[in-house]
């Protein structure tokens, strides 16, 4: 009788031993996929951020991509280049959600001459953001916007404003890597900016860079420079 009991006795401890190893695996097996399922989560949140075209520098298929009609597409094509965000406004039809619209595509703004109200056309702008982009007025370098406005915003923040603003550079003193902040100007047209330096006229920048873009090119990068007197 008292074997009976003990052998029992084993037989249910080793029973309970079992449970609570499986239920100790189960959790920990539990733990892990839900770690991995957080982590796959995270990594599905890391989405690049969206491109916002210029409209002066968007080839057709890139117009064509971000579902504007084709009436819309042919007129941006025929009036380009748009010497301001307002230009290109202009033609935005009434019935058109801006904010959407504006998040793929814009005409970036001068941030030194760019009314305060306009800064409010750019998605995400509201009455005190573009009062902070006047504030520090006159900017002198793409630098000073981010060190600036980086008070208030984060980096990430900062990068998509710069999708939609440029600060004007000095054709005789700006550094390369402030002209190559210039919307659509890469290392061949920096140079070209550079070989030509001093200049003393704006007519010998049109001169000198028309030699290597058209006409619309050309009065579209004019926009993006100076001459200090």
């Amino acid at each position: 009788m008292k074997i009976a009991q003990l052998f029992f006795a084993v037989f249910a401890l080793s029973l309970i031993t079992f449970s609570c190893q499986t239920s100790s695996d189960e959790g920990q097996n539990e733990n892990a996929n839900t770690e991995q399922t957080e982590n796959e989560a995270d990594t599905g949140e890391e989405t690049a951020p969206a491109t916002v075209f210029n409209a002066n520098l968007a080839t057709e298929a890139d117009l064509n991509k971000i579902g504007l009609s084709s009436q819309m597409v042919a007129q941006i094509l025929e009036e380009r280049p748009f010497l301001t965000m307002n230009d290109f406004d202009a033609i935005v039809s009434p019935e058109e959600n801006r904010d959407e619209l504006y998040a793929k595509i814009f005409v970036p703004f001068n941030l030194n001459t760019t009314a305060e109200a306009d800064f409010k056309m750019i998605p995400g702008v509201g009455d005190r953001m573009a009062h902070e982009f006047e504030e520090y007025r006159p900017y002198t370098s793409i630098q000073q916007f981010r060190r600036e406005i980086g008070k208030y915003v984060d980096e990430a923040e900062v990068a998509r404003y710069e999708n939609y603003v440029f600060v004007p550079v000095e054709l005789n003193s700006a550094s390369e890597a402030d002209i190559k902040a210039l919307p659509g100007v890469g290392d061949r047209m920096a140079h070209e900016f550079e070989e030509y330096r001093p200049y003393t006229s704006m007519e010998q920048f049109r001169k000198e860079i028309g030699k290597y873009v058209d006409d619309k090119e050309l009065a579209r990068l004019e926009r993006l420079v100076y001459i200090k007197e």
